[in-house]
């Protein structure tokens, strides 16, 4: 028996690996669906430009556009942002524009904004953000490109062009936070609501 006391399945709204990866290692069963959302229409209508509204705002959007369908679940959304100062970037569509971020962010701090919200019967019962602040190294030319071959395609996947959990790892010289906030899913305030619920058996 699993560790999930919910009447329905719990959902996640996202096919992210890292998600999938954190939520099926704390030991609950999930369904894993694709919230169908305009992000970037949703942000730009939004006219927010904090990196932690539009999370927050993006998160519980995917949670309740799942809701909507499963109302009886509950829905967990979740977003993650990335602000060098002021400037927020997105996902690269290509390698090119990896590279473009990946020499604005060398040598420099940036910060991560990961946002999750609930929804159950279509409306949002929990919402959390956790920062983690990440210093890149300082890279040539030469050894960026050394890391775009080894990474391939997957570097357009996420936001900044790195995963942490794979070969990203080798472009920082510091991380501060943890370890969920980098993968995009704070679990620790994530865990306590729902235990909160009752909703897990530990």
């Amino acid at each position: 028996m699993g560790l999930w006391r919910g009447k329905f399945p719990l959902i996640l709204a996202s096919q992210s690996s890292a998600r999938k990866m954190l939520l099926a290692n704390a030991g609950l069963e999930f369904k894993a669906i694709t919230a169908d959302i305009d992000e970037r229409g949703i942000q730009a209508a939004s006219k927010l430009s904090n990196p932690r509204e539009i999370g927050l705002l993006l998160a519980r959007e995917k949670a309740r556009a799942v809701s909507a369908h499963h109302p009886r679940s509950y829905v967990i959304g979740a977003d993650q942002t990335l602000a060098l100062g002021d400037r927020l970037f997105n996902k690269p569509a290509d390698r090119d524009q990896a590279m473009a971020q990946l020499r604005d962010l060398a040598g420099n701090s940036h910060e991560l904004n990961s946002a999750v919200a609930i929804a159950h019967d279509g409306k949002i019962v929990f919402e959390d953000v956790s920062i983690a602040r990440m210093t890149m190294r300082q890279m040539t030319d030469a050894e960026l490109s050394a890391y775009l071959d080894a990474a391939g395609d997957v570097v357009t996947t996420s936001v900044g062009a790195y995963q942490l959990e794979g070969l990203g790892i080798h472009l920082f010289e510091r991380i501060e936070g943890d370890h969920f906030t980098v993968l995009g899913l704070p679990l620790l305030p994530l865990l306590a609501f729902l235990r909160r619920e009752r909703l897990v058996a530990v």
